[in-house]
């Protein structure tokens, strides 16, 4: 991306004390992510008062803060006839009922074959998001989590969609199977998440350092060897779910990263069955439910089959 001329602003005292990185991931959450702010930071893309700083530097009130702006190139990414499931659409969002085993967005070096790959075939206009690779992309699911994921049309709505999930006011249930008796009908796991530190793919209860989560959940099932469990997530973070429950002993069925592999099922028994947001521009409350779908309906009966 080529840079052009910078955007700025001075630190104010409620934004004080606060690692540049932070500051600036809250307060562009609807142009970039923190991740990308990083990379800007360390390139020199962030000046404060003039000088290059790290990412960890701490603000104070009063301080100049710019950051260049990029130029934004045509989207080179191919659109590809690949199968979706829409199951919502309008002028501003739509909703695709994502099946296990798509990646979400290409990663470098892997620009193909992915969910955005098939979202530009089927709707050539998708919000910009700040990231090339990432046309409409507002949140993500693991590549073998299935279920339900919301994508913006417009960098309007890709805003106001970024700004719920930021509050937490979107609705999002998932549905999980996980191996042993869960005794707690319900409860809540609130243990710090972050990457780990020599393998930075890997996320892991992080008491220190680790960035706030929580994860609340409910007993629908239980097996002789197994449970299902709905799940409300209250933040988003990275592998949230999966740690959570692998840290409570109950590891997902089929998470091989986080568990052990479970012959019945090639992948982890993890759904996004239940989403819920307000229209970017009419408000309305959309709220939309997918099934299990159907390797996880036949773990169920072969989890009852023990019994």
């Amino acid at each position: 991306m080529a840079r052009t001329r910078f955007d700025e602003f001075f630190v104010a005292g409620s934004q004080a004390n606060q690692r540049l990185d932070v500051l600036l991931a809250k307060e562009l959450a609807d142009r970039h992510s923190r991740a990308q702010l990083q990379k800007l930071i360390k390139g020199g893309g962030v000046l404060v008062n003039g000088k290059r700083v790290t990412s960890h530097y701490c603000v104070k009130e009063g301080e100049r803060i710019q950051i260049e702006k990029l130029e934004k190139h045509e989207e080179t990414l191919p659109a590809e006839d690949i199968p979706l499931e829409i199951v919502y659409e309008d002028m501003d969002c739509l909703v695709v009922n994502k099946q296990a085993g798509m990646v979400v967005h290409p990663a470098h070096g892997n620009p193909c074959h992915t969910l955005v790959n098939a979202l530009l075939f089927h709707s050539p206009k998708l919000s910009s998001g700040g990231d090339p690779v990432r046309p409409g992309i507002v949140h993500r699911l693991d590549k073998d989590t299935s279920g339900l994921l919301v994508v913006a049309k417009n960098d309007y709505a890709h805003a106001k969609l970024a700004q719920q999930f930021k509050d937490h006011s979107i609705e999002r249930i998932y549905h999980a199977i996980v191996r042993g008796v869960v005794q707690h009908d319900e409860g809540i796991c609130e243990e710090p998440v972050g990457r780990a530190f020599l393998n930075r793919k890997k996320v892991v209860i992080k008491p220190s350092g680790g960035k706030d989560a929580l994860t609340y959940f409910r007993v629908l099932k239980r097996f002789q060897k197994g449970s299902l469990l709905e799940i409300r997530p209250q933040t988003g973070r990275t592998h949230q779910i999966r740690v959570h429950l692998a840290h409570m002993g109950h590891p997902v069925l089929g998470d091989t990263f986080y568990g052990i592999p479970y012959p019945p099922i090639h992948r982890q028994a993890l759904h996004a069955s239940v989403l819920g947001f307000e229209q970017p521009t009419t408000k309305k409350w959309i709220r939309l439910e997918s099934k299990l779908p159907k390797d996880m309906e036949e773990l169920l009966s072969f989890l009852e089959s023990q019994a």
